[in-house]
């Protein structure tokens, strides 16, 4: 099967939707929900219909460069698009299925345009907390099978990495932001043991390492 393809193949959903009279069909994608520092990050996408975005695909299934090339054609050519997050602080205080519900919350109520109907990665659209409200399905690895749902994860990917990579390694050296992306590697748990955290730690997912710590 050809790239090409493999990209119209990723219309099957919207194209459902546009046929039961849902006109603006916006993807809904989070990242960063793992790692042990820095914000969760969420982005809304509503694409011109049938858009030819050769390479389209799940961001976790794209290297760093194609990830940047894809943010720069899917951000040119959107209909709309909002990135959002969630910081550290606030995922403590809720928890990070809550933060993420928030996260894609603010990333829609972020868009330019209305969309009709929001087509969410995943299979979860609520916490205890915070529920996506605006009319939605969810789509159990969407982030692979709408064209939608890839360019949010895209979005939300290339920009949480960015933010890490950028600011907060340069305001917090020490911890090599810019190398694991806040993820709880070797070396970050080796930084963790050498200075301890910082404010862009989520505290929440360090009990285990709070556990061992001497």
């Amino acid at each position: 099967m050809t790239e090409e393809n493999d990209t119209m193949d990723l219309w099957t959903y919207e194209r459902e939707q546009w046929e039961n009279g849902f006109s603006a069909v916006c993807g809904v994608d989070e990242a960063g929900a793992g790692p042990l520092a820095g914000p969760v990050y969420a982005a809304a996408v509503i694409l011109p219909k049938e858009l030819d975005i050769p390479g389209l695909n799940d961001s976790k299934k794209l290297t760093e460069k194609k990830r940047e090339a894809l943010f720069d054609l899917i951000t040119a050519q959107a209909v709309a698009y909002s990135v959002a997050r969630v910081e550290a602080a606030e995922i403590d205080e809720m928890d990070i299925l809550n933060a993420r519900m928030l996260a894609m919350t603010r990333a829609i109520d972020g868009l330019t345009v209305q969309p009709d109907l929001c087509l969410i990665d995943g299979n979860r659209d609520h916490g205890s907390r915070c529920a996506i409200q605006a009319p939605h399905v969810t789509i159990v690895g969407g982030d692979g099978k709408s064209a939608s749902i890839a360019a949010a994860s895209i979005l939300a990917k290339v920009s949480r990495d960015r933010y890490v990579s950028t600011e907060l390694d340069s305001q917090y050296p020490q911890y090599q932001f810019a190398k694991h992306k806040g993820y709880g590697t070797k070396l970050h748990y080796e930084m963790l043991d050498r200075f301890g955290p910082c404010p862009q730690h989520r505290r929440t997912f360090l009990k285990k390492w709070e556990q061992r710590k001497p």
